[in-house]
C-alpha cells in the first residue's frame, strides 16, 4: 500500500519518538511536531494501525509505538538506537530529527559536491538556506556542513550544498598530545611558575606532586593574581584551579574533540593508569585538522 504524504510524516515521526523516549507516544504529541490537527493524527493513526504500521496501548499512559513492519514500510533498519547520526540547523541540535542516509550526488564536479540527506523525524524543521551539520557518522566519523538547496517533504529528505566534509581520526589521543609533558609543583612561587611558562611559550601547565596530578595553573591565573595584589612570592598551591579534566590516553580524538565543543574548553590532560602523561589543547588539534 502507498502510504500517503501525511501517514508518512506521522509514522516517521512516531518512529522518532518512540526511539527517543522508549514509551509509547501519544497522538498529540505527533500533532505539536508535525503540525497538524490532533483529531486528524488521531484517524490516520487507525488507518495506520488497520494495515499494521502501528499498534495501540490502551490508558492514561498509553499511545502507540511502531510495529516491525513500519520500518520494514520506510527502509529503517531496526537497531536505529545504535546508529542515530545527528543533525543540527544553524547551530542548534535539531532533538526531532535525525539523519538515516547521506548519497552524494555529485562528485567530479570541479565546483559541486551535492549531497542527498535523508531524515528520520520531522523534516518541516528544515528550510532552505538553512546551515547543517551532519554527524559524526558512527563507522567512518564523517562531519558533513552544508546549506538546504531543497527539499522533498515525501521522500523525508533534504539536498544540501557541501561546504566541508571531515573524517574525524580514529587514532587515540595519545598519538596527537603534546611531549614531554611539562610540569609544575605546588611549592613553586607564582614568579617562577610564570618565568617556566614563558620560556616554554606555553599558557598553562598541570600541577603535579609526587607524581599525582592535583591542579592545573594557566598563565591568565597568574595575571589575574598579581593584579589583584598577590605577592609574586605567592605559592602556585593558593592559586591553581584544583578542578583538572583529564582523558585516558586510549580514547579516541574525536572524543576529545566532542568534549571540547561540549564543555567548552580549551586543554585537556592526558593520563596513563591515572598518571599524567600529556597534554592536547586545542591548538593542537587544528594544527592537524583546520576545519574543525
Amino acid at each position: 500500500m502507498e502510504l500517503s504524504l501525511i501517514q508518512k510524516d506521522i509514522l516517521i515521526t512516531l518512529i522518532s519518538l518512540y526511539h527517543q523516549y522508549s514509551h509509547p507516544i501519544k497522538g498529540e504529541d505527533i500533532a505539536e511536531i508535525i503540525r497538524r490537527n490532533p483529531g486528524t493524527v488521531r484517524n490516520q493513526m487507525q488507518t495506520l494501525k488497520v494495515i499494521g504500521l502501528a499498534d495501540g496501548v490502551p490508558g492514561p499512559k498509553g499511545g502507540y509505538h511502531p510495529t516491525a513492519r513500519a520500518y520494514s514500510e520506510l527502509n529503517i533498519t531496526g537497531d536505529y538506537s545504535e546508529s542515530k547520526v545527528l543533525i543540527q540547523r544553524n547551530g542548534a541540535p535539531c532533538d526531532n530529527a535525525r539523519v538515516s542516509e547521506i548519497a552524494f550526488t555529485t562528485l567530479t564536479h570541479a565546483d559541486l559536491c551535492h549531497a542527498l540527506i535523508k531524515i528520520i523525524g520531522n523534516i518541516r524543521l528544515f528550510e532552505v538556506g538553512d546551515t547543517i551539520t551532519v554527524g559524526p557518522t558512527p563507522v567512518n566519523k564523517l562531519l558533513i556542513k552544508g546549506e538546504v538547496f531543497g527539499k522533498d517533504e515525501a521522500d523525508s529528505s533534504l539536498l544540501i550544498s557541501t561546504t566541508e566534509m571531515t573524517s574525524l581520526p580514529k587514532k587515540s589521543v595519545r598519538e596527537y598530545m603534546s611531549m614531554p609533558l611539562i610540569t609544575l609543583e605546588p611549592d613553586m612561587t607564582l614568579a617562577y611558575a610564570a618565568k617556566t611558562l614563558l620560556q616554554k611559550k606555553i599558557h598553562g601547565a598541570p600541577v603535579v606532586e609526587k607524581g599525582e596530578l592535583i591542579g592545573i595553573l594557566m598563565m591568565t591565573d597568574i595575571v589575574n593574581a598579581f593584579d589583584a595584589g598577590m605577592e609574586r612570592e605567592a605559592l602556585v598551591s593558593s592559586v591553581m584551579m584544583k578542578n583538572v579534566i583529564t582523558i585516558s590516553g586510549d580514547k579516541k580524538l574525536y572524543e576529545v574533540i566532542r568534549r571540547f565543543k561540549e564543555e567548552g574548553i580549551g586543554r585537556i590532560i592526558v593520563t596513563e593508569g591515572g598518571k599524567p602523561v600529556g597534554i592536547l589543547t586545542h591548538s593542537d588539534i587544528v594544527r592537524v585538522f583546520p576545519s574543525l
